[in-house]
This record gives structure tokens, sequence and C-alpha cells, in this order.
């Protein structure tokens, strides 16, 4: 079974999964590759973890940077994804860093030829959003490029964090 929950955010609704004791999934609602579970194995119930996830999401989205990371299983992905996803979770709070910049810490640790396009199709399946922070990664030259939960909500996210916003350049987005 698939608990899950919901959470009113800033930047809209937010939905959680988890497999009971592990968060599994956190999407923004209407994102791409928005969850890819079987639905009908969903039960809502708002389960420990998913209370703690919420009491994490209550810390970021007041600025702040919470000092705990609720309990994370990434279920169903490839090992180049999850290579991705672990580079991500250490990207401080309120920092950024590039595609590119991923694909050579990963070509570092494994000897392989990475891409900065093929680390962009990772970071856009994200299933943990927020959590593990794929909207702090940005373009070569700050270019705000692609985020599944649309660049209009990267960029609330990142300026929740602090960020310097000056030095990218945001394509026009709905804000509102």
């Amino acid at each position: 079974m698939i608990y899950v929950s919901n959470y009113n955010s800033p930047v809209g609704q937010i939905g959680m999964a988890s497999d009971g004791e592990s968060l599994i999934g956190l999407w923004i609602e209407g994102q791409k590759h928005f969850c890819k579970f079987d639905k009908s194995d969903f039960i809502f119930k708002d389960l420990p973890i998913l209370k703690e996830t919420k009491n994490w999401l209550n810390i970021y989205f007041s600025g702040k940077c919470p000092d705990w990371t609720p309990k994370l299983l990434l279920k169903n992905i490839s090992a180049f994804r999850e290579s991705v996803c672990k580079v991500m979770q250490n990207i401080p709070f309120g920092k950024t860093i590039t595609y590119g910049e991923i694909a050579k810490q990963i070509e570092c640790k494994t000897g392989k030829k990475v891409s900065a396009q093929a680390v962009g199709g990772a970071v856009g399946h994200n299933p943990i959003s927020i959590i593990i922070p794929c909207h702090r990664v940005v373009g070569a030259n700050g270019n705000l490029t692609g985020y599944a939960g649309g660049i209009d909500k990267k960029v609330m996210l990142l300026e929740n964090e602090g960020v310097n916003m000056s030095g990218f350049f945001v394509p026009f987005t709905k804000r509102g």
C-alpha cells in the first residue's frame, strides 16, 4: 500500500506518498511526471512520516533550512537517477549548481562520461521535489531552465531560500 497526504503550500498543493516508513514521493500538483504510483493502492492517512514531512515543509516555507531530513526512499528509479538525486541532496540551502557541475561530479565518481542533458532528464524526474532540491539546479550562464513544477514555482522556491535572483535569466512566467 501507498499512504498519501496533501500539504497546502505557497507554491500550491503538494502531494506526499509513503510506503509506511519512508517518504517515497513529493510532488507539486500539476507538475510533469506527477506521481508514478498506481493510485488504486492509495490510502489517505497521515502517518508519522507524512506528519514529519509536513513539519519539515512548514519550516522550509518559513524561509529557514530544516536541520533534518525525513527518511527518504527512492523507489523504482535507475542507478543513474539515484546518483543525480544524491548529488542534489548535497546542494546547500540557498545555493545553486548547474547541470554540468552535477555531470562532472558523477563523472569523477564513476569515471564515465555524463552529459548535462542526461542530468537534466534525471533532475526532471526527481520523485521527491523540494526535499531533494531539484529547484536548485540551473542551466549554464544562470538560465533557469526546466522545472517539472513550472519555472514560476522554481523562482518562488529559490526566492524562499533567499537566493539573489539578479544573476539569473528567468523566462516569462505567469505569477500570481
